[in-house]
């Protein structure tokens, strides 16, 4: 069997900066799309020519919005990487910016799986988050996707804005198990820094609020045949994303693009952050790289454990003391030799992270 190795993908171009998104992306270098995709190929042809770059089981592209720019010409990229019969291959899209053009280009490079940043079904609270698209249009694209040949398709949500009623987001994750995805992903909004929503505090989300919340999608998704796998994270069967589950079990990966991050046997090391030095250094074939660390056993022995702890895997009983598992007992279930959260000790799980032994 292969190992798990993967390759990620970033795409820094957007059409508009969220509020809220302290990501690698601009909305004012479109005139680099051309040439940054050019650099991504020779980067991924060099690493196949280099052998740094094995046979791949999972492919993520991400952004930015990896949909802004030409889909032949992201798929030419995509199809320069080597994959194993049955690759994961996921390109995040939003509702606004795909057609019909996209997923049948996305299909012919082997994509076989969309992530819509959809984050709300209310128009009051996609504005309020800044967002371009409308309810329909979310409709109107998981349509097209369907139509054009995908295979799975993934729904990203975000909850906890400011203004968002419960309501509203009972209405949103029922709209959303109405269009049938394969996989949803539900994340509370959190405060960057250097964001405009830092900036303004009347904005912030309230943590009681978004707990409810949480408890409430965890509900929902449950009763809809949906399987909570990480955190934020719930899935149909055999549905997982493997590309995140090869984050949460520390395997082995290649960042290819602008502040992409890389990792490899306790290696971690990240690209430079914008796309002009990207596109720059790889014309002048010098290493992109920015800065790297090494995790030392222990180091890594630890962050293991709280990345396990995150998903429905969980961690030995053993990796908590007795004392602790009677304090947060609330927070945790014993399943004879693995511990896991509990959907309330998902809502504090550094709590637990920071007892792990």
């Amino acid at each position: 069997m292969t190992e798990p190795f993967g390759a990620y993908i970033h795409i820094p171009f957007c059409s508009r900066r969220c509020d809220y998104c302290a990501f690698a992306t601009w909305t004012d270098r479109d005139h680099l799309m051309s040439d940054y995709l050019d650099a991504l190929a020779t980067a991924i042809t060099r690493a196949v020519d280099d052998q740094s770059l094995p046979l791949v089981t999972s492919i993520f592209v991400g952004g930015g919005t990896p949909s802004r720019v030409d889909p032949v010409r992201l798929g030419e990229v995509i199809s320069l990487i080597p994959v194993i019969d049955g690759a994961e291959v996921t390109i995040e899209c939003n509702p606004e910016s795909a057609t019909a053009a996209h997923f049948e280009a996305y299909v012919a490079a082997g994509v076989n799986r969309i992530s819509f940043g959809v984050q709300s079904m209310s128009p009051r609270v996609l504005e309020a988050l800044g967002r371009d698209h409308h309810p329909e249009t979310v409709v109107e694209a998981v349509a097209l996707a369907r139509n054009g040949g995908i295979e799975r398709l993934n729904l990203d949500l975000i909850y906890g804005g400011a203004g968002e009623t419960m309501l509203e987001w009972e209405s949103t994750l029922a709209q959303i198990i109405d269009l049938s995805p394969d996989h949803v992903s539900a994340y509370a909004l959190t405060v960057e820094a250097g964001t405009p929503l830092a900036d303004d505090p009347s904005r912030h989300p309230d943590d009681d609020d978004q707990a409810d919340k949480y408890l409430l999608a965890d509900s929902m998704l449950s009763s809809a045949g949906f399987t909570n796998y990480e955190i934020s994270n719930w899935a149909k069967p055999d549905n997982e994303c493997a590309h995140n589950l090869l984050y949460w079990r520390q395997g082995d990966y290649l960042g290819f693009g602008c502040a992409a991050h890389s990792h490899r046997a306790g290696r971690r090391w990240w690209n430079v952050r914008t796309p002009e030095r990207y596109i720059d250094l790889i014309q002048s074939n010098d290493s992109v790289e920015a800065s790297a660390e090494d995790l030392d056993p222990e180091r890594r022995r630890i962050e293991g454990l709280q990345l396990s702890l995150r998903t429905r895997e969980g961690v030995p009983v053993d990796s908590l003391s007795p004392s602790d598992r009677d304090l947060l007992d609330p927070l945790i279930v014993i399943d004879g030799e693995t511990l896991v959260l509990s959907a309330e000790g998902r809502l504090l799980a550094n709590e637990v992270a920071i007892r792990l032994r």
